[in-house]
């Protein structure tokens, strides 16, 4: 039995926070509802991307319903109490205006985990403000400290905004589901993705004595033994960063790179006179690591103790022989037969002992939408799941 088994959540999320956030919650074995606009669906599946969609709502069921109309709210309103936890990232005021607030959803279920992403949370100064991921980024401290010590404020290359507001969202919903199992007791749990990248910079934090002074930008790092290194063939991403931070450390660099004389050279004989005479270390370093591919200089230092790693590009990590032994890297059949490779599931491994729910099918990002078209009564087309196949069928959606 998956660790979720029983959870049932009513999706309204868009985009990636919150959607990222009932993905994971899928994964370990809930039940996801995902809630989409007739006609057009949830925006990212026409943001550009190809594979943008799928990325965040595998293990999940799709339900067209307009919650701008009446019968769409009140349909929505019905099919609640059936679920523990319903999840929204809608911009500021929206749910006011849908009138689907945490006060009226918890008159028709009291006991509900109402859980939502805000950019900037539903009250200070910033709370009317819309927000994307570089914008909660941006508004983190994250730019301030990525880039060059000499050059602008860099825009990171991870969506941590998004997927890691999202992931902290999965906790908090944890924590008040087993708070339920407990009381009978819900809540309403809100994130703000400022807070949440905030919380991911108090490493960076740490070094600002407490807001007195602005931590700067320092590049891939001033230290020598902390640092990205060219490697053969000289491409774009053929580098390696290591971080040989102990003596152990120093020492196993040393010897890999056959300069077992640095290490009773009076100029790099402690952390201080290496950092001192970096530019002269980091050249000895490179002229070793350029005569290595990236993946050659990584498996030779590793397996010596110095933590390393290739810079890996995207097709590195799809091919990544580590994550593909550990079946991280999935392949999922969608709907039409295609085959989209896909980063997996981080419960893959979360008990050895209890077998997991890790079901990759999805559906695919196509005019399926379109095809989904409210009808009388109280039935509507959906999209489901037999385990090969997506396949349209009428029902009752108090049923599913």
């Amino acid at each position: 039995m998956a660790a979720l088994d029983g959870m049932r959540i009513l999706d309204l999320s868009q985009y990636e926070a919150g959607p990222s956030c009932t993905q994971a919650l899928a994964w370990l074995g809930a039940d996801v509802v995902k809630i989409e606009r007739p006609g057009v669906g949830d925006p990212g599946r026409t943001i550009g991307l190809p594979d943008y969609f799928m990325m965040w709502n595998s293990n999940k069921r799709s339900v067209a319903l307009d919650l701008q109309s009446d019968m769409g709210r009140s349909t929505l309103l019905r099919m609640l109490p059936r679920y523990d936890v319903i999840v929204e990232n809608f911009g500021p005021g929206v749910v006011t205006k849908l009138r689907l607030d945490y006060e009226e959803v918890r008159e028709v279920h009291p006991s509900i985990i109402y859980a939502s992403v805000k950019g900037f949370g539903s009250f200070g100064p910033y709370a009317d403000y819309k927000c994307f991921d570089m914008v909660a980024q941006a508004a983190a401290g994250a730019f301030s400290v990525t880039g060059e010590s000499e050059g602008p404020p860099m825009r990171p290359g991870t969506t941590i905004g998004d997927s890691g507001t999202g992931t902290q969202l999965a906790m908090a919903i944890l924590a008040a589901y087993v708070h339920k199992l407990k009381t009978g007791e819900g809540q309403q749990v809100e994130l703000s993705m400022q807070e949440a990248v905030t919380y991911y910079m108090r490493t960076m934090m740490s070094m600002g004595e407490g807001g007195a002074r602005v931590v700067p930008r320092n590049g891939n790092g001033k230290d020598p033994l902390s640092t990205m290194y060219p490697c053969a063939p000289g491409g774009r991403n053929d580098f390696v960063f290591l971080m040989a931070i102990t003596p152990r450390m120093w020492e196993a660099l040393c010897k890999t790179i056959g300069r077992d004389d640095l290490l009773s050279d009076e100029k790099f004989s402690t952390p201080a006179k290496r950092f001192a005479n970096r530019e002269i270390l980091r050249e000895q370093i490179a002229s070793w690591t350029i005569q290595h591919d990236k993946k050659e200089a990584m498996r030779l230092l590793a397996e010596a103790g110095v933590p390393v790693s290739a810079v890996m590009d995207t097709v590195d990590v799809y091919g990544d022989p580590n994550l593909l032994e550990r079946d991280f890297i999935q392949e999922v059949e969608t709907a039409s037969g295609e085959t989209l490779r896909m980063p997996g599931s981080f419960g893959n491994q979360l008990s050895y002992s209890t077998p997991q729910t890790t079901n990759y099918r999805m559906f695919l990002q196509s005019n399926y939408i379109r095809r989904s078209r409210k009808i009388t009564g109280q039935c509507f087309y959906i999209q489901r799941f037999d385990g090969m196949h997506v396949y349209y069928t009428c029902l009752d959606p108090f049923g599913f």
